[in-house]
């Protein structure tokens, strides 16, 4: 095996950027998404079901997108203008959710949000990439998560400040929302650069397949298929914390201290990957995950929350940021775009069937049953994961820890 490469300590100013433009998107969509089952069940008065409908339909209706603009951006030479769309349209789903009076309205709403995320995700991801080294890409993506992570945590402290300021206005808070969402366009458009990319790519239509991809990216795949059906929309673990008693602003302080966890956790947990490889740490990941849910399973106290979501927190730190440098590990680089687009395309899909499964199961079963799912599902892929092949960066001494 290769003499390790230390990673470059310093990253290139899009990254950074990138990381900033996360934190207000993410701080935006975090004031809203804690009280958002509340205000479907309580306010509008819907049955629990339209949760998992509205986020698995929202989910996967826009999980094609992440395909195609990732195809897109290398197809046109330009990551960019997708990234500043696809952000723009997340302000303008706050504003929807102002605006909605029944749970259809709120599909439409989510709808808008999650086809601006499908359109940025591959092209930031992609961007992110192409403006560091390989040794940096645990470092970078770690960084991007912490960013990420620190809106995800002042999101819900300001939703809390503002539900309590507009004195329990959800429609309030979701207006107000919509201004750190459009925020981080402006970031977008003033500090972050493309490099230059190849020549325009032939024009072939990209499609879901996992031919032409590497043995390792494809079992990868499924392995993240699998754990992906598993993983049920957060507004379940909302759900079943209302059903043991928190209200709306206990719920938020809840979604804050879950983000908190893995705030100062996301770059060393990067660079970490860059030292010892990604795999050994998103298996831990996966077991924290099963964990946390064969908690929720069998909590019956609300008390026990707080501590299952501090773990969440954890479980999210050691998989998020290192599960897409895994990927960039290897995507080739001449179709970058569309073979991370194919990664967020398959877990966009598996949420549909996810957050149904959750659903029947949460009001036909019993609210316990979903959980234990995840558990399985969770420790299943942790155990897959000893299947994956090494990335192609092995030579490098960047996939170790075996």
């Amino acid at each position: 095996m290769g003499q390790m490469l230390k990673p470059p300590r310093k990253l290139k100013t899009p990254v950074r950027a990138l990381g900033w433009v996360s934190l207000f998107a993410d701080l935006a969509s975090k004031m809203v998404y804690p009280i958002t089952p509340i205000f479907l069940t309580s306010v509008l008065g819907a049955p629990a079901w339209t949760v998992g409908v509205i986020e698995g339909i929202a989910e996967s209706a826009a999980s094609l997108l992440k395909l195609y603009s990732g195809w897109l951006s290398d197809r046109v030479g330009r990551r960019k203008p997708l990234a500043v769309a696809g952000y723009g349209l997340g302000a303008v789903s706050k504003l929807g959710l102002a605006i909605a009076a029944s749970w259809g309205a709120v599909l439409g709403a989510r709808l808008i949000d999650r086809v601006g995320k499908g359109l940025r995700a591959a092209p930031r991801d992609a961007l992110i990439a192409e403006n560091c080294a390989p040794q940096q890409r645990g470092q970078a993506f770690g960084l991007h998560h912490s960013l990420e992570t620190v809106g995800e945590v002042l999101g819900p402290l300001l939703g809390l400040w503002a539900l309590q300021q507009l004195g329990e206005s959800y429609r309030g808070v979701f207006a107000i929302a919509a201004l750190p969402a459009l925020f981080s366009v402006l970031v977008l458009l003033k500090w972050v650069k493309e490099p230059p990319l190849p020549a325009a790519q032939p024009r072939t239509r990209p499609q879901f397949t996992l031919r032409g991809l590497s043995p390792g990216y494809r079992r990868y795949l499924i392995v993240i298929g699998l754990f992906s059906v598993g993983n049920s929309s957060d507004a379940f673990l909302l759900l079943r914390s209302q059903d043991l008693g928190f209200g709306s602003q206990q719920l938020l302080l809840l979604y804050a201290l879950f983000n908190l966890m893995s705030v100062g956790l996301g770059l060393a947990i990067g660079r970490l990957s860059d030292r010892v490889g990604r795999r050994p740490l998103l298996a831990i990941g996966y077991l924290v995950f099963a964990g946390v849910y064969l908690g929720f399973a069998i909590a019956q106290r609300a008390e026990v929350l707080w501590g299952l979501f501090m773990l969440y927190g954890l479980y999210v730190a050691l998989t998020r940021g290192v599960q897409k440098a895994l990927v960039t590990d290897w995507v080739h680089p001449d179709r970058r775009g569309a073979e991370i687009g194919t990664f967020h395309m398959l877990v966009g899909l598996a949420a549909l069937p996810a957050s149904l499964i959750a659903g029947v199961l949460y009001t036909r079963v019993s609210a316990a049953a979903p959980f234990y799912l995840s558990a399985v599902t969770g420790l299943a892929a942790a155990l897959l994961l000893g299947w994956v092949h090494t990335s192609p960066l092995v030579g490098q001494g960047l996939e170790r820890g075996r």
